[in-house]
């Protein structure tokens, strides 16, 4: 398959940077949510064994998502000092020792695992959007569904193995940890495409300066749309496996019925994203997508045992597809990569430390509730504010002084 953006008239040195490219894009989007999906499956167990409080549960799920943000903010400062594809790489590293330090079984470290890997995807999210930029600016909405598809294959992988890695490997540590692995495979073609980068980008890092868009109302509006629309995406990551064990569901069924709905998540992305960047607006495809993702939670929650798997498989069609819109609207928004940096950093540097309320604020309102109806209520508010930012995000228009 030939890789995006690429034509047969290329240069075949060209021709195998692009699809080197490529390669090292869709190895670091596999390795950018197991760390956050491998823990619902496991947190009743987690629970059980360490005495850890529904308040405590609700923090475990939510630090990972703060550290993304903050992670994300250091993004333009890595890229000018290293580069975007020397600033992914440090960023596997940080999810490869987070993921290791899990091992233990005990909560310190879990923690401190879950911290440090937050910040290493936080890191490699906002600048995978400017490579996308940078090396595909004809095929932007392409690439950017096939890392996204990608992404959401490695939060199903994450999600549908933690309880078989469990019950393997002896323990919710180990089986935590496993995740590493992938993420130490992905390095080499990152130090590869690294090295063959340093040269070219050593005089454009002094020179490349951050655009600054606080005071841009679509820089908001994308920033908001992108942080709400994670949100709901990571409530359901840390939560969706308990909902599912209070209708009745063993955790083995609740894992399974939730790497369902997170395996839905990859074409998804891949066709939604795509088919939404062919046109100027993408507002319509906001509307449709967040429609559809409060109607399917309601029914895997509430709904007959019988709408649980289709409703299940739609929920994460629809969770991908307004994950491919939050990235797609950031490359469309942006007249050029370094715009696409600036955006990327601010959408998710502060979108996704708005996305942090969202699994905590769920836990809390079950706490309080002993429930799921009044966290039902905080997702479809989530959902409604989503609808806000995006109809403003959606618009044909570019970010910064060329607006």
């Amino acid at each position: 398959m030939k890789a995006p953006g690429t034509t047969t008239g290329a240069p075949p040195a060209r021709r195998r940077q692009t699809l080197l490219v490529a390669v090292a894009v869709l190895a670091a989007a596999f390795n950018l949510r197991p760390a956050l999906s491998s823990i619902g499956p496991l947190l009743t167990g987690i629970i059980g064994e360490t005495g850890l409080s529904a308040a405590g549960a609700a923090v475990l799920t939510t630090l990972p998502v703060l550290c993304l943000g903050l992670g994300a903010g250091l993004g333009p400062w890595i890229m000018r000092r290293i580069g975007p594809d020397a600033g992914v790489l440090a960023g596997l590293g940080a999810v490869a020792l987070g993921l290791g330090l899990r091992a233990p079984g005990s909560l310190a470290p879990l923690f401190a695992g879950c911290a440090l890997a937050g910040l290493g995807i936080g890191l490699a999210n906002v600048l995978l959007p400017v490579m996308v930029k940078r090396d595909y600016p004809a095929s932007a909405g392409r690439m950017t569904g096939l890392y996204t598809m990608t992404l959401c294959l490695g939060a199903a992988a994450g999600t549908g193995l933690s309880v078989p890695l469990r019950e393997a490997l002896g323990g919710w540590g180990p089986a935590l940890a496993v995740w590493c692995l992938p993420a130490l495979a992905a390095m080499p073609v990152w130090l590869l495409l690294a090295r063959r980068s340093t040269g070219a980008a050593a005089g454009a890092k002094a020179s490349v300066k951050p655009v600054r868009l606080r005071r841009d109302p679509l820089a908001w509006q994308v920033t908001g749309f992108m942080g709400l629309q994670s949100s709901l995406a990571y409530i359901m990551f840390g939560w969706l496996p308990a909902v599912l064990e209070a209708r009745g569901l063993n955790p083995l069924e609740a894992g399974f019925t939730a790497s369902v709905m997170i395996l839905g998540q990859a074409p998804g992305a891949l066709v939604i994203a795509t088919l939404a960047a062919r046109g100027r607006d993408q507002r319509g495809w906001i509307v449709a997508v967040l429609a559809v993702i409060v109607a399917t939670f309601l029914l895997a929650a509430f709904g007959p045992d019988m709408t649980l798997i289709p409703a299940s498989i739609v929920l994460g069609l629809a969770l991908g597809g307004v994950f491919g819109l939050g990235l797609t609207v950031i490359v469309l928004r942006a007249p050029e990569a370094i715009t696409a940096g600036s955006l990327s950093a601010m959408a998710q540097g502060i979108g996704y430390s708005l996305a942090a309320l969202g699994p905590l604020g769920f836990g809390l309102a079950h706490e309080a509730s002993g429930g799921w109806i009044l966290p039902a209520g905080l997702f479809v508010a989530i959902a409604t504010l989503a609808l806000a930012c995006g109809l403003g995000a959606g618009r044909a228009r570019h970010v910064g002084p060329r607006s």
